[in-house]
């Protein structure tokens, strides 16, 4: 019977060891699964992460080639409208010329006309004089019957030669002074035209140099628009890499404290499943305890006796027969009385070990429970300061990168500023040095024509004056063509009677 009964408990301790093992195997399993879980999630989530990336990355290119194309697109647009503006500057300066050149063949037509018509009206007024002072000769002469007719005749054939001699130099001198009237007139034409030539060289020129400033204005304003349209598009990416990673990092924690909490309560109802079982183990736990000490009891009554037996037969070999009855009845005696009071040890220390055996299962389920609940609640805590740990590290990662864009930006910025204060500061000293070469230029010619006007015998002074002829306008037209002759030189050279 104490064989059988020993082998159903080494069945049961083997079932609660296979029981145990089996635990064991389930919870690694469990584990290994959700390390694979973690593995496979954060693969998913570094997929995910670096899909977005790369779109970011797409996008950021194709916004930037737009932006370049568009930026290209305007300055050839700047291109054409300069040469555009150049042909019509080139046909303005065309047309001016042409205009300048009929102008001044016009006015010396006209100036050419009018001294025409002052020659025949000089000629008609010379004609008229010379025939009035011929008839007024010979009738002074035939009222002079003193003097013979023959000296009458000579004295007006010189009178005559005289008057014809005298015509002729004036008639010189009033061709001089119409060639020399003429001549000041074109050169005055000459100049003005100079000057307004200038004028409109110099409007041209601010014409080209205000297009200019307005197309480097409105490349400028583009560039800006562009930084901010770029600035814009990586600030979105940025928000939606972290809004994603911040996503992921919230998904992998709520998985964690999903688990930990999981495995807790698993870890707990294993551990209330094992303490059930020792509470029904403790029964034949006890039982197989109390054979035991039953056994050992046996066995020391046994040795007791054979030590009583060697004991006795030395007794009986060293007394006397008549008193070896009385010894043996004592020596029995005593076996009985230390016989029964080791069984009485025997019984208390097996009452003991009830009672012991009991509290102890009690209070070690406790303490392991107690035990179980703080090592479960630190591994929570741990986890829980892991996670906040890793949040925070995640958030200043972010504020990081925030800042750093930040600072791209601005330096972004700056850089884009300064080059457009550069690029301004030089068109301004462009600008300056065109103008200045320009008004150089045009001062140069005009003293060149001055000197050449003063070596052709022209005072400065002269050129100066205002004209008293209506120069033809720009358009060609001769406004105020009809002129005067009380203007000309050559209308009041003679005057009536002057013979």
């Amino acid at each position: 019977m104490v064989k059988l009964f020993e082998v159903k408990n080494e069945l049961r301790s083997r079932l609660w060891l296979e029981l145990e093992l089996a635990l064991s195997s389930n919870y690694f399993e469990e584990m290994h699964e959700q390390m694979s879980g973690y593995k496979r999630m954060r693969r998913e989530h570094q997929a995910t992460l670096v899909k977005l990336e790369e779109k970011c990355k797409v996008e950021m290119e194709t916004h930037k080639a737009a932006l370049d194309k568009e930026y290209d697109n305007l300055l050839h647009n700047f291109t054409r409208e300069l040469e555009r503006l150049a042909g019509k500057h080139q046909q303005d300066v065309e047309r001016r010329s042409k205009q300048t050149g009929a102008a001044e063949k016009k006015l010396h037509k006209e100036i050419t006309l009018k001294q025409e018509g002052d020659r025949k009206v000089y000629d008609l007024n010379r004609k008229k004089e010379y025939k009035a002072n011929k008839e007024r000769w010979k009738r002074e002469l035939s009222m002079d019957d003193s003097t013979p007719k023959r000296q009458r005749d000579l004295t007006l054939q010189s009178q005559k030669d005289n008057l014809k001699q005298h015509e002729a130099q004036e008639e010189q001198r009033m061709l001089q002074a119409q060639k020399q009237y003429i001549e000041l007139e074109m050169r005055k034409f000459k100049r003005k035209r100079m000057i307004l030539l200038h004028e409109l060289d110099d409007q041209l020129l601010r014409d080209e140099l205000s297009k200019k400033q307005q197309q480097l204005e409105q490349a400028h304003g583009m560039l800006l628009k562009h930084h901010e349209k770029t600035q814009e598009l990586e600030y979105r990416q940025q928000k939606s890499v972290h809004q994603l990673r911040e996503e992921q990092i919230n998904k992998q924690h709520d998985t964690e404290l999903h688990n930990q909490k999981d495995y807790m309560d698993r870890l707990k109802k294993d551990l209330l499943r094992k303490h059930a079982l020792e509470l029904r183990q403790q029964p034949k736990s006890l039982k197989q305890k109390e054979l035991q000490i039953r056994k050992q009891f046996r066995e020391t009554c046994k040795t007791q006796t054979k030590q009583y037996k060697r004991y006795k037969a030395q007794v009986l070999q060293t007394t006397p027969k008549e008193q070896q009855k009385e010894v043996i009845k004592q020596l029995k005696e005593e076996k009985h009385r230390k016989l029964t009071l080791l069984g009485e040890q025997y019984e208390q220390s097996i009452s003991d070990m009830f009672q012991s055996q009991s509290y102890k299962l009690d209070e070690s389920q406790v303490i392991e429970c107690q035990r179980t609940n703080e090592q479960l609640d630190y591994e929570l805590d741990m986890l829980t300061a892991y996670q906040n740990k890793n949040k925070k590290q995640a958030q200043e990662q972010r504020d990081r990168e925030r800042r750093e864009l930040e600072n791209r930006v601005s330096v972004r910025r700056n850089l884009l500023e300064n080059k457009m204060d550069a690029e301004l500061q030089q068109f301004n000293q462009e600008r300056a040095e065109r103008l200045r070469m320009k008004h150089e230029k045009h001062t140069k010619e005009l003293e060149a024509f001055d000197n050449e006007s003063i070596a052709l015998g022209f005072s400065a002074l002269s050129l100066t004056e205002v004209s008293r002829e209506a120069y033809p306008d720009e358009e060609g037209s001769l406004s105020g063509s009809m002129i005067s002759l009380a203007h000309s030189n050559s209308s009041t050279s003679f005057p009536a009677g002057s013979l």
